[in-house]
Formats: structure tokens, C-alpha cells, sequence
């Protein structure tokens, strides 16, 4: 008596199921590439912020100038709303004569106030600028002239031409990261979209089934584009971990790196892969099965 084999039963497809691995594989792949260039742009917008904000103006006093009039000019300095102020820290230092000659003797080794008869330094006081102050071309001018109107003020430095320099780059620096990141956003749209065309494609039939017998489009559409939705999901949720892990490590491993840390603008980056995943998943499958729905049959061969 002979047994006939049992031939393995196919797997019936359900109507808005479709191969998920390979596209949470693919999304997530995609949006890795957007949130690591995220990343970057983060971290050189805050490298940036960190270099106008230490760049100081220097305001040498008189050298007759008395104490009162120093803590006066400090005084009033310090009021000034092109002064950088953050949390109780003001953008002031003094520095004094003394403290200048000290500090010359040790670097070159040489006590040059046994040979002069006096201290050639002046007092002065390191300012540093508002950022927003370097977005007017005329500011640096303005501010310059009105430091120098203060009594017991001799000169004031300020170094125009790197700060022209930062703002140029500034400038050429945005408008590429703007076109790359457009470029960017637009590769990994496509890249998300045709993979759900090739995941879909298989349903093709089944949808069209539906639609003889009857059903809505609402009916049809509404599994697939849940289903997509909670895969883009995931994808933007594993794309922002890995992001996530991969900064946490290089701030381990590099100590400077991690001064350029802002969580607020990474919890940002975060939502935006995931909301990103998720958007562009379903308005892919809600274009993906438009498209078959309007199919006729000898289309769909």
C-alpha cells in the first residue's frame, strides 16, 4: 500500500498582508542615511553656534584710568543687549595689566619689567557678542564706535575680516546642506515608494478580487495603509535607535564630540525619522493601491 506525500498546503494571502520584512529592512536602511546626515547638520549647526558665540571684542582702557571708571565702563558694558547673556553668565572678563604681563613672562621665559621701567600693557575687558549680532552687516561698526565713545576707553579689536569669513561660509555651508538634504529626502522617498510598489505587486489579483465582489475602496485600502503605517513606524523607531546608539558611542570614544551634544535637537531628529517612516510608507501604499484599483485586468497581466 503506497501513501501518496502530502503536498505542503500554500499559504493563502490575506488581504493587506505583504512581505513587512523587507520593507521595514528597506525603510529602515533609508531613513539610517537621512538620520546620520540629521546628525551631522546638528552638530555643525552647534559647532557653529559655539564659534560666534567665544568670539570676543577687545576693549583696552586708558592707562590712567581709575577704579571706579572700570567698574563703571564693566557696568555698563554689561547692560548692553549686543552683550552675550545666558542663564546669570555675562560675556565679560577683565583682564589686567598685570595679569597680561604675567602671562607673557611665562610663555617666553623672560622677565621683561626688570629691563622697563613700567608695564607697557593696558587693562582690558574681553566682550563677547551676541550671535545675533553678526546677522547685521552693519552692527560690528555700530557697537565698535559706541564702545569707543566711553570714557576711559582707549581702543577697541575687533576681528572683521574672520567674522566676515564665518558669515560667507555660514552662508555657502546652508545652502548646500539645504540642497543635499532635499536631494536626500527625495532619494529615500523614492527608495521607500518602489519598494512597496515591488511588495504590493503580489497582491495585485487579490485586490482585484475584492473589488468584483464588491468591495469599497475604503474597504480594501484601509489594511494596507494600517499595516503600512505601523511598519513605517517601526522602521523610524529602529532607524532612531540605531542613530541614537551609534552618537552615544562616538561621545564615549571622542570627548570633544560629545560638546557638540544637543538632546533636544536629537529627540527632534528622532520624531522626525519616525514621523518621516510612517508618512511616507502610507502615502506610498495609499498610491501603490490607488493605482492597482484603477487597473483593468489586462493591465494587472
Amino acid at each position: 500500500m503506497t501513501t501518496e506525500a502530502k503536498k505542503p498546503k500554500k499559504k493563502k494571502k490575506k488581504l493587506g498582508s505583504f512581505p513587512y520584512r523587507s520593507l521595514i529592512f528597506s525603510c529602515t536602511l533609508a531613513l539610517i542615511v537621512m538620520g546620520l546626515f540629521g546628525a551631522v547638520i546638528i552638530h555643525a549647526n552647534v559647532l557653529s553656534r559655539m564659534i560666534r558665540e567665544n568670539l570676543e571684542v577687545q576693549v583696552f582702557l586708558t592707562k590712567r584710568v581709575t577704579e571706579n571708571e572700570r567698574l563703571r565702563i564693566n557696568k555698563t558694558l554689561s547692560a548692553k543687549p549686543w552683550v552675550y547673556k545666558k542663564d546669570s553668565e555675562v560675556g565679560i572678563s577683565y583682564i589686567s595689566k598685570e595679569e597680561t604681563a604675567r602671562k607673557l613672562i611665562d610663555e617666553t621665559g623672560e622677565d621683561f619689567l626688570n629691563i622697563l621701567d613700567q608695564n607697557p600693557f593696558p587693562d582690558a575687558y574681553r566682550v563677547r557678542l551676541d550671535p545675533g549680532v553678526y546677522e547685521k552687516e552693519d552692527s560690528l561698526g555700530v557697537i565698535q564706535s559706541e564702545i569707543e565713545s566711553l570714557s576711559g576707553v582707549d581702543e577697541v579689536s575687533v576681528n572683521r575680516n574672520l567674522i566676515s569669513e564665518i558669515n560667507d561660509n555660514k552662508l555657502k555651508i546652508s545652502i548646500a546642506l539645504l540642497v543635499l538634504g532635499l536631494l536626500l529626502i527625495s532619494i529615500v522617498a523614492i527608495l521607500v515608494n518602489n519598494t512597496i510598489k515591488l511588495a504590493l505587486f503580489s497582491q495585485r489579483f487579490l485586490i482585484r478580487s475584492m473589488q468584483l465582489v464588491g468591495a469599497t475602496r475604503g474597504f480594501i485600502q484601509k489594511p494596507f495603509l494600517m499595516r503600512s503605517l505601523l511598519y513605517g513606524t517601526i522602521a523610524g523607531l529602529l532607524a532612531a535607535a540605531f542613530v541614537y546608539g551609534l552618537l552615544e558611542t562616538a561621545y564615549n570614544k571622542l570627548e570633544d564630540l560629545a560638546l557638540l551634544r544637543d538632546m533636544e535637537m536629537l529627540a527632534i531628529l528622532g520624531g522626525s525619522l519616525i514621523l518621516f517612516g510612517s508618512l511616507v510608507s502610507f502615502l506610498s501604499t495609499w498610491l501603490a493601491v490607488r493605482k492597482y484599483l484603477n487597473m483593468t485586468l489586462d493591465e494587472l497581466y
